[in-house]
């Protein structure tokens, strides 16, 4: 495996053990299962987007079940979580910002699969932003709440800025990991920045906008 390979997949790993964490925090926070909800939740949290992608790309099986690192990293995400779950149980903050590294990652590398593949670049960013809100939604599903998605600060657009700076650095040759750390970087930024000041992508007029 070459340098670069190992870099990536050293992210998608980051990615997969960031999200395992959230996942599981936010098992232990909101809904308070037992260690097996607890480490499911964050496995489905770290495997589900990209399961999705995988899926999309027809590169299958997916990756999960070619590569036990994904899911020794998942698992070990989940565990963790339950382990500290006394010093966890209030810290809203650390959940977030693991769902935002993860969603960074996602969005980055989903993109690059995808133009790896020779998908065209509306195609790719699509993959990549899937993939990056995948496993959030289904985290989501599953504890009976309306995805992040769909309801809170800026997520999905995040995710879009992010594989679309992913697809216009690979479309002039630059794929490595300082392309990848730059667009996740940015993703990152302006997750944080829609938390920080409670910001949202547009709602319909006279709608709620405290919720």
């Amino acid at each position: 495996m070459s340098t670069h390979s190992t870099l990536l997949l050293v992210l998608d790993l980051v990615g997969t053990f960031a999200f395992a964490l959230n996942g599981a925090m936010t098992a232990v926070r909101f809904v308070r299962l037992d260690i097996v909800g607890v480490v499911t939740l964050g496995m489905f949290t770290a495997l589900g987007g990209g399961m999705i992608r995988d899926i999309l790309l027809d590169a299958l099986p997916p990756a999960t079940f070619l590569d036990w690192r994904y899911l020794a990293v998942a698992l070990a995400g989940g565990l963790l979580a339950f382990v500290l779950s006394r010093g966890l149980e209030k810290l809203s903050m650390p959940i977030i910002v693991l769902d935002a590294v993860g969603l960074s990652v996602f969005a980055v590398l989903g993109t690059f699969k995808a133009l790896d593949l020779n998908f065209g670049v509306v195609q790719a960013i699509m993959v990549g932003t899937i993939s990056a809100v995948g496993g959030g939604t289904i985290r989501d599903v599953m504890i009976q709440q309306v995805p992040t998605v769909l309801r809170s600060e800026l997520y999905a657009i995040p995710a879009l800025i992010a594989a679309g700076c992913a697809a216009a650095t690979y479309s002039f040759g630059h794929h490595g990991t300082v392309a990848a750390l730059s667009a996740a970087s940015l993703c990152f930024v302006v997750r944080m920045v829609g938390v920080r000041f409670d910001l949202h992508a547009p709602r319909p007029w006279g709608s709620d906008r405290s919720g």
